[in-house]
């Protein structure tokens, strides 16, 4: 088995292109299913009936219906390709239905959290200039944290006040960046970045004081210290920046065929439950300001 997982896997990443990050949590799911079933008999033998036992043991585990739904996704891309492949004969997905997936709405920062958080590090410190254009970057362009990983010098355009992102599935997209954002990512390459490039020459736009480029690790761990520094009490993470970016435009007016081309999304109904958001943001004000509300 492990031989075709291994065939599918690389058949993501040179095809469909996907991204690491999303290879790894496929492979993951694969696995889960590989060590339920211990391989005890061969492919071609695996009925719906060899599934729902496995699928038993995700609910017993407690996993929320959105993992189990996600586990199914993986199998029934896995199962389909090796049928497609001709490994297998039958497809035991085929009548495996997915659990309900609740759709869980993003959460966005209030303003005054978004103040506090980008207020939070010292600009007179080196790494706190750094830590500065990060979360004013992360806020202004509603970059996913790959992309954040992800970008180089040359894609940042001072002139224009425009970064070149590469996105899911090598999808280039141009998001405008506002003059506070620019301003902190310009004092950054003057006066921050060339101390950290020497030690290493790398062409990533964020780096480590060791001249490496961030990692999704340590820029996680810039927003959880500046958002503990805030004093903000709720758990932060960068994705909760790329949905306050979106929340507070749609908040202001924008349209959403427009938040969708900066956010990067390839269909506009994952832009759209970000409309969800901004009713209960209406309805607030409603209620507050309305004689009737």
């Amino acid at each position: 088995m492990q031989d075709l997982i291994d065939l599918y896997l690389t058949s993501l990443r040179v095809e469909r292109r996907l991204s690491p990050h999303t290879l790894e949590a496929y492979a993951s799911d694969i696995l889960k299913f590989q060590h339920f079933y211990a391989e005890e008999n061969s492919l071609s033998s695996i009925r719906e009936a060899d599934i729902l036992p496995f699928l038993a043991e995700l609910a017993q585990k407690k996993l929320s219906s959105r993992s189990i739904a996600r586990i199914v996704a993986s199998l029934r891309g896995f199962f389909s390709f090796l049928l497609h492949e001709k490994a297998i004969e039958r497809d035991p997905m085929e009548f495996i239905e997915s659990p309900a997936k609740f759709q869980k709405l993003p959460r966005a920062l209030r303003l005054d959290e978004v103040d506090a958080l980008l207020t939070a590090p010292d600009q007179k410190e080196i790494l706190g200039k750094r830590d500065f254009a990060i979360l004013q970057l992360f806020y202004a362009s509603g970059l996913r944290i790959s992309e954040m990983t992800g970008l180089t010098v040359d894609r940042v355009d001072f002139q224009t006040g425009v970064v070149r992102v590469m996105g899911k599935w090598s999808k280039e997209r141009l998001v405008p960046v506002g003059k506070i954002a620019l301003q902190a990512l310009q004092t950054y390459v003057d006066e921050v970045r060339p101390r950290f490039y020497e030690k290493h020459r790398s062409e990533k736009f964020f780096l480590s004081q060791q001249g490496e480029g961030l990692t999704r690790q340590r820029l996680w761990g810039v927003v959880k210290a500046c958002a503990r520094k805030a004093g903000i009490q709720k758990r932060i993470t960068p994705h909760m920046l790329r949905h306050s970016f979106a929340t507070h435009l749609l908040e202001r007016g924008a349209d959403l065929r427009s938040v969708q081309m900066m956010l990067g999304h390839s269909n506009i109904a994952t832009t759209q439950i970000y409309t969800h958001l901004t009713r209960q943001h209406l309805k607030k004000l409603h209620e507050k300001y309305h004689p009737r509300g």
